[in-house]
């Protein structure tokens, strides 16, 4: 057993060495469903069993292209960019509720999915539901001590990402465009998401390097 941090400050408690942080072993270990918040491709490709899908939004963090992409739309020797939770502000997005029996494969399934390089932070933070609901839901944030954190990257180099980035998922224009797309049908307008995936379409279509 190992003494880790706990999602409150100042929090300690002792978990088996195989996990990493507490929030790991509750999304497996803790009784009941399990909510999971989705900002990125889990709203369009979740991946795991869930009996409710529902909007809601996360206070705290907001979504931001500040994730260099080394395996899922793009590669080491030429990175693409994907979405991580920045501090500050908030996020609309996607809550997942899965069944008590299915929350130990769900976790299994979104760690090792979410966590090959440990780019990102799991936790868990309170959503509020469309429908009122307040949960506590299991989510992803970004690692700003992280050598893929990129939240410090200039606008120009966003893009250039962006337009170079493939990977086993394909391509980071494609995931940039499905999101935006997941976002309208959710009734969100992000102008600053819209704005970049007009400028990546206009760097690719003019044949010139972004």
């Amino acid at each position: 057993m190992m003494p880790l941090c706990a999602d409150g400050p100042g929090e300690k408690m002792s978990v088996p060495d195989q996990y990493q942080t507490v929030a790991e072993w509750r999304a497996r270990h803790e009784p009941g469903d399990l909510w999971v918040f989705a900002y990125g491709s889990l709203m369009w490709r979740p991946g795991f069993s869930f009996v409710e899908r529902v909007p809601a939004v996360l206070h705290g963090w907001h979504r931001s292209l500040c994730i260099l992409s080394i395996q899922y739309r793009g590669t080491p020797e030429v990175p693409g960019l994907v979405l991580g939770l920045d501090r500050g502000g908030s996020c609309k997005g996607i809550a997942y509720r899965v069944a008590a029996g299915e929350r130990q494969a769900a976790a299994e399934y979104l760690d090792g999915r979410e966590l090959p390089s440990r780019c990102y932070l799991p936790r868990f933070a309170p959503i509020r539901l469309t429908d009122g609901r307040r949960v506590d839901s299991y989510v992803y944030v970004t690692d700003p001590a992280h050598p893929q954190y990129g939240g410090h990257l200039s606008a120009q180099r966003r893009l250039a990402l962006l337009c170079q980035g493939r990977g086993e998922q394909g391509s980071s224009r494609d995931y940039l465009a499905q999101t935006v797309a997941q976002l309208a049908a959710l009734g969100v307008r992000d102008g600053l998401l819209q704005r970049t995936l007009a400028a990546v379409d206009a760097s690719l279509a003019s044949g010139l390097s972004c």
